[in-house]
């Protein structure tokens, strides 16, 4: 299809990802709050209502799984994690340091960018005329339209800025930056061998995402082994 990046064919937006997360659907609290942590110097949590002030943008952007395929045309509203950021920093006063940042959701998936990476991106909290469903990450996700699909968290829940790198969820799978101009599907393969690979797999995933009978947690708290609560923070704090 032209204007594809390199690798990709046009799809229709399904709920996708690592196959382990198949079966997860976090029950989403009735006033979410997202944990703001890592190398700071005042650890915070705020409810997803205040990170919506920072002024509303409406973008529209194409979603690209590094399973090759992408979703395109996506009306996303939300509001910049930079204008986000610009106010997390003097609120928590972070370590000079700070060079990545990860992005965590109530489902225990996480994956991390590079802070100028991050800058580029979303958080939404819409999808066309009306709130952000379940299924695609209510009730705020990450959108970073640059990056493929597994650096755009769902169900966000904690933002924890670090010193260094952090593979998130995927481990060796994930490239460090995972840009989609330069095909940095993985950092062990060349990007034009690992769409082979990956388009063999993707259908047994697309049948297990299919088949699977969500998982319903309560309280609003993550449902499997592997959550925000579950990881363990590597980075200190400022100190």
């Amino acid at each position: 299809m032209p204007g594809l990046p390199a690798g990709q064919t046009a799809a229709p937006l399904r709920r996708f990802g690592l196959p382990v997360f198949a079966a997860v659907r976090p029950d989403i609290p009735v006033r979410p709050t997202v944990t703001v942590t890592g190398a700071v110097r005042h650890p915070t949590q705020l409810e997803v209502v205040d990170l919506l002030t920072a002024g509303r943008v409406d973008r529209v952007a194409d979603l690209h799984c590094v399973t090759a395929w992408t979703a395109t045309g996506l009306h996303w509203s939300g509001v910049r994690f930079a204008d986000v950021h610009q106010w997390l920093a003097s609120l928590v006063d972070l370590h000079p340091a700070v060079a990545w940042v990860t992005f965590s959701g109530l489902d225990g998936y996480r994956s991390c960018l590079r802070l100028d990476d991050a800058l580029g991106a979303l958080l939404v909290d819409r999808l066309g005329d009306a709130p952000l469903p379940a299924e695609h990450g209510a009730p705020l996700r990450l959108v970073a339209p640059a990056h493929y699909g597994y650096k755009s968290v769902k169900h966000l829940y904690t933002i924890q800025y670090r010193r260094a790198y952090d593979p998130g969820s995927a481990g060796w799978m994930a490239h460090r930056r995972g840009r989609v101009a330069l095909e940095e599907r993985s950092p062990l393969l060349p990007g034009w061998l690992w769409r082979q690979v990956w388009r063999r797999t993707q259908p047994a995933v697309r049948r297990r995402y299919a088949g699977q009978q969500p998982q319903w947690s309560g309280h609003g708290r993550p449902v499997r082994e592997g959550t925000p609560e579950a990881v363990a923070i590597e980075e200190d704090p400022r100190s």
